[in-house]
């Protein structure tokens, strides 16, 4: 551990590090949102070519990810051991993403398919060298129980602005519809200001959050000087990975991502041919979105305090859950309003408000959930490994987001989607089996997360105890216990930073 010591992290700090979350969001909701339509609807590839394609990125994304979580761990440099991968991975990640949007016309299949595959392993590998390194400077950053939970939703907070806030231009500006029908996310010409817009965002916010944090590089865990052997290497990792609330926390993970990438991938499926929803009315929704993961994100840390975060993430993940599906449900059993109406779209209005504001608090709670394992990890082992067991976290769900993304292009096969669908053309039996598939495949995977968070065995108690510990082989002196005007002090900042919904 560093010598430094740490001054108490200031709230410009604090925005210039959650800022960098907007990188990722907006390649995450890109890529989940638009680019399975894009390459089958638009471009014109079989939708299990790119569902197989996206599979196979998903994959090597997961294999990279523990090397450069070791590799980051044990990087020694005068910029510190994490900055040096986000600096680099700027250029290539946004000019990447930029290509695969921009496929050149009049290729034939296999062409397409390796221009593909080529720009996405370019996007994941440099993505994973800015987004990895950067979630794990949040515990080294803060070590509290509480206020970690505080930075990882300011985190989360700037991912959903910026994810959904990207969306929500496409819909109303890139790729907007126009009133006699054309345009929109189904004509190619709107992905080129789209790709563009985007690219450059994630440039700038990478550059601005990586830069924006040097200044606490001194104060950051200092890697150890040594020569490490690949097989000593093999050995640290099975160690640190051998623990309980680590396995249980990826497999709620893994859960979570199968269900994620499904669900993702056949979203915009369901915004324009179940629901039959304008582009403006599915805007709307992502807009109002915006608001329930804000609230959802700003009010963890409040819930984490009030019930823990393990039965807060249970608590919030079930009502996610039970009302994500329900309007699907309700169609199926034929008690929502008819497509087109103003009440069925200002059902969906609710339920995507309170949908997203509970899956942003449980979003929150799982990182931090995951971000206290480190320091238990830490005890046992004697080592630090914010790296590897972020990545570690990252590969296992990963490889399985991959069969999410895999289970929505088969969906669709089955049902025999048909290419270039129109609003309001598909056959109405092939709409009611989607909805019929989609739920059973998504309440089964979401309710096996749930129940495997319930083994999660880190509390506040357990944290701090591990704080302690940690403390005394240092030989650092133990906190000063705060009095009234400290403590009152400490809430108000926390307010501050911390805002949550009342």
């Amino acid at each position: 551990m560093t010598d430094v010591a740490r001054p108490p992290l200031s709230l410009p700090t604090k925005l210039l590090y959650a800022v960098g979350a907007v990188a990722n969001a907006v390649k995450l909701r890109g890529l989940s949102t638009f680019l399975m339509l894009f390459y089958n609807q638009v471009v014109g590839l079989p939708p299990q070519t790119v569902t197989f394609i996206l599979m196979i990125a998903l994959v090597f994304d997961a294999i990279v990810d523990p090397l450069v979580g070791q590799v980051s761990d044990n990087f020694r440099s005068r910029l510190g051991r994490r900055h040096p991968f986000m600096y680099a991975a700027a250029v290539p990640v946004s000019v990447a993403y930029f290509l695969l949007w921009n496929p050149p016309q009049g290729w034939e299949e296999g062409r397409l398919v390796a221009y593909l595959i080529a720009c996405l392993l370019t996007v994941r590998l440099f993505d994973t060298f800015f987004e990895l390194p950067h979630s794990t400077l949040a515990p080294e950053l803060a070590k509290d129980y509480d206020e970690r939970t505080s930075l990882i939703s300011l985190r989360l907070l700037f991912s959903v602005i910026g994810g959904l806030g990207m969306t929500i231009l496409a819909y109303q500006v890139f790729l907007k519809e126009n009133p006699d029908g054309t345009g929109g996310v189904l004509a190619r010409d709107g992905y080129w200001g789209y790709s563009l817009t985007a690219a450059l965002l994630i440039f700038t916010c990478i550059i601005v959050s990586t830069a924006g944090t040097q200044s606490q590089v001194p104060y950051l865990q200092a890697p150890p000087s040594r020569k490490l052997t690949f097989r000593a290497m093999l050995a640290e990792v099975a160690a640190t990975l051998n623990n309980k609330a680590f396995v249980v926390a990826t497999l709620t993970g893994m859960f979570i991502a199968i269900a994620t990438g499904a669900r993702n991938a056949l979203e915009i499926y369901f915004g324009l041919y179940f629901w039959e929803l304008t582009q403006a009315q599915m805007a709307g929704l992502v807009t109002v979105s915006v608001l329930g993961g804000a609230v959802g994100v700003m009010s963890a840390p409040k819930v984490a305090r009030r019930l823990g975060k393990k039965h807060g993430a249970i608590l919030l993940y079930a009502s996610a859950l039970a009302v994500g599906v329900s309007p699907v449900v309700a169609r199926l059993f034929g008690l929502m309003p008819e497509n087109g109406t103003g009440l069925l779209y200002a059902l969906l209005v609710v339920e995507t408000v309170i949908n997203t504001a509970l899956a942003g608090g449980t979003g929150v709670l799982l990182v931090s959930m995951v971000a206290d394992v480190i320091e238990d990890a830490e005890v046992k082992t004697g080592r630090r490994s914010e790296g590897l067991l972020m990545s570690a976290d990252n590969l296992f769900k990963k490889l399985v987001s991959g069969v999410g993304v895999f289970i929505s292009g088969t969906v669709l096969a089955l049902i025999h989607f048909p290419e270039n669908a129109k609003r309001g053309q598909v056959d109405p039996e092939i709409i009611h089996n989607m909805g019929l598939i989609y739920l059973p495949v998504i309440g089964a995977l979401f309710g096996l997360g749930i129940l495997s968070l319930c083994a999660f065995n880190i509390d506040k108690a357990r944290h701090e105890e591990n704080l302690r510990t940690l403390r005394e082989r240092a030989g650092a002196p133990p906190p000063p216990a705060p009095d009234s005007k400290t403590a009152s002090s400490a809430a108000a900042n926390d307010a501050d930073t911390a805002p949550s919904r009342a």
